[in-house]
């Protein structure tokens, strides 16, 4: 043993071997790992809801104010299957093309011709789009809940089912994706002692934009509505119907002589009597129709009876004995 060592710890000296910095394991890491069960699939609605359940993981993570989480998960899988070609790389890229928002298509659609040149193509990449074909709502009588049924015609024809309430904002509160015909079979869905909620067959357009205007605002809510399966399907159901999305609708105040002629029935049929204290309930009550109901004035269905009374004639109304 030489002077230098004598007493010196083994090993001490030596160069330590540098530790790699461990890789944060991403959305898009996981969604490309588990393309692999679906890359050689032929059904494209299956493609599609591997696309969209995905983007949906992408916009309920998001923090609040974050508008890009949907386009991030986008880039990053492109940028990864392009890195590392493979063939789920491709399907991937491919089924998210199928659903993603509007201005991530070129990116996606562009990755796609790149990679088809080394890689085979998915089955289900020239699948044709989706056509609609008929549409179907269901309303209960104070327009509180609304189930809406749009089928497609298609590689895989299916039928859209979308549910929507109307009690405090509006919200989707499911979506699913049924079998051809699956409108037919909702009364016998209905128990008898439900509300009825007759179906009514309306233009596919019709309700797909019906569908688009509730989804926007159903996104506006925080924290965001973490139904799994509205957070599943909201890309494909967005995909369907954001053609037919349309302007905010202008809001108008109920006429005078309309709402003079309501606190008149209100009056007669109160049994309260005729005075000051009656004709100001009954305006009071006209405001938060007018103002909050979907089928105003009068459409109060007893859950917003509930609100009006234990939220906002609290905040709102200060009342004398």
């Amino acid at each position: 043993m030489s002077p230098k060592s004598r007493g010196r710890p083994a090993g001490r000296g030596r160069a330590k071997p540098r530790r790699q910095p461990v890789r944060e394991v991403r959305l898009s890491d996981r969604a490309l790992r588990d393309a692999r069960r679906f890359e050689a699939a032929e059904n494209v609605l299956d493609a599609e809801v591997w696309a969209s359940d995905w983007l949906g993981q992408a916009w309920f993570g998001a923090p609040l104010g974050e508008r890009d989480a949907e386009q991030m998960l986008c880039l990053e899988v492109t940028g990864r299957a392009s890195s590392r070609p493979s063939r789920h790389g491709l399907a991937a890229v491919s089924a998210l093309a199928r659903v993603a928002p509007v201005s991530e298509h070129d990116m996606l659609e562009g990755t796609v011709r790149i990679l088809a040149e080394t890689q085979p193509l998915p089955a289900f990449l020239q699948a044709p789009g989706w056509t609609p074909v008929a549409g179907w709502r269901a309303v209960d009588v104070w327009e509180s809940e609304r189930v809406l049924f749009v089928e497609f015609d298609g590689p895989t024809p299916h039928t859209v089912m979308a549910s929507v309430l109307d009690v405090g904002g509006v919200v989707v509160n499911k979506l699913a994706v049924l079998q051809p015909d699956a409108a037919a079979a909702w009364g016998d869905l209905r128990e008898d002692g439900e509300v009825p909620m007759p179906l009514a067959g309306q233009q596919a357009e019709e309700v797909l934009a019906e569908l688009a205007a509730a989804l926007r605002q159903t996104d506006m809510r925080w924290p965001r509505h973490d139904d799994e399966d509205f957070v599943g399907l909201r890309a494909l159901a967005w995909a369907r119907c954001r053609d037919h999305l349309g302007d905010w609708p202008e809001w108008e105040a109920l006429p005078e002589a309309e709402r003079a002629a309501l606190i008149d029935d209100f009056v007669v049929t109160a049994g309260l009597g005729d005075d000051d204290v009656t004709r100001s309930l009954a305006d009071l009550f006209i405001d938060y129709g007018d103002g909050y109901l979907t089928a105003r004035p009068l459409g109060w269905s007893p859950g917003t009876v509930m609100l009006f009374l234990a939220d906002w004639l609290p905040r709102k109304v200060a009342l004398d004995a």
